[in-house]
């Protein structure tokens, strides 16, 4: 029988805690959800309900966010501590696979999981997320990528935090908010309430900060080269397993460029657009990312 209930969970790894939501049962193949900034599990909220039908669906707080643990150290939070929490939570779930879905800073992290260990990562879906090759070649020569990304450089600041909490959390609503302004008709009372829950816990959005400023992928300012000073063989970040990518093509964040030459770097590839959607895809359009998705996880069998 099909069970869509979300229910939660907590798992130790790599010597801390994460929290997760969880979908579906324990031993259908896993799929595994990692949210964005300045998200948590709730993102996947309508992803949970689909694949809990048939798939063992998690979404877990990544370290740092909203009820895991968060610890101290700025390099806590580079892709590599993170990745290792990731592959832990697999191992800790019984599983030695999954399929992978990022968006954002999961998508990132993502990436980064199915180039150290492809053996773990089943099938790989990215939601308007970057590569760290393609990426750091925008922040670097793209013009229009460089001012899109101009906030990574405010939110690397001492006192972002303060900065994104005040006036009831103006500024992060602001990042969520439809070209003209105005909230988008996703963050509806109930959506609101759980975003800001989550963006008030102690210390959270801090945690939050310190995945960009513990990664030298950034535009370049006065001080400092960011992305310009990374080299990046891209023979030593390939990405072997079948891959989706869905791209909105309002994304106001992330701009087409990053998609270019990204087949260099993912052989197996294969990208849809949403020409209506913007960088919040899963929220703005569940029942279209839901069907992609499983179209590419469980295509139909031949007759």
């Amino acid at each position: 029988m099909p069970n869509d209930t979300i229910t939660f969970a907590r798992t130790r790894v790599n010597g801390l805690t994460l929290h997760h939501a969880q979908a579906g049962e324990p031993g259908l193949p896993l799929i595994l959800l990692l949210h964005g900034f300045p998200e948590f599990w709730f993102a996947w909220h309508a992803q949970l309900r689909e694949f809990g039908r048939d798939h063992f669906a998690v979404a877990p707080d990544t370290r740092g966010i909203n009820l895991s643990d968060r610890p101290g150290r700025l390099s806590d939070y580079r892709a590599q501590a993170i990745v290792t929490d990731l592959v832990e939570l697999v191992q800790a779930l019984g599983y030695r696979q999954c399929v992978l879905v990022g968006h954002d800073w999961g998508g990132a992290l993502a990436f980064a999981m199915a180039i150290a260990r492809p053996d773990m990562v089943r099938k790989l879906v990215i939601l308007n997320a970057v590569h760290p090759w393609t990426f750091a070649r925008e922040l670097c020569h793209n013009p229009q990528q460089i001012a899109a990304s101009a906030y990574m450089n405010l939110f690397r600041q001492n006192d972002a935090a303060s900065t994104l909490l005040a006036d009831d959390c103006a500024w992060l609503r602001g990042m969520l908010a439809a070209p003209d302004g105005s909230p988008p008709r996703w963050f509806d009372g109930t959506t609101a309430a759980c975003y800001l829950a989550a963006w008030t816990q102690p210390g959270a959005i801090e945690a939050a900060l310190n995945y960009y400023r513990a990664s030298p992928l950034h535009p370049a300012t006065a001080t400092e080269p960011g992305a310009c000073a990374v080299k990046i063989d891209p023979a030593t970040v390939q990405v072997t397993m079948p891959t989706l990518v869905l791209w909105g093509e309002q994304d106001r964040h992330l701009l087409p460029g990053c998609l270019d030459g990204l087949d260099q770097v993912v052989p197996d590839l294969r990208v849809q657009y949403l020409p209506d959607a913007s960088h919040w895809l899963a929220h703005e359009q569940p029942d279209t990312v839901n069907r992609m998705i499983r179209a590419f996880i469980d295509p139909p069998a031949a007759a």
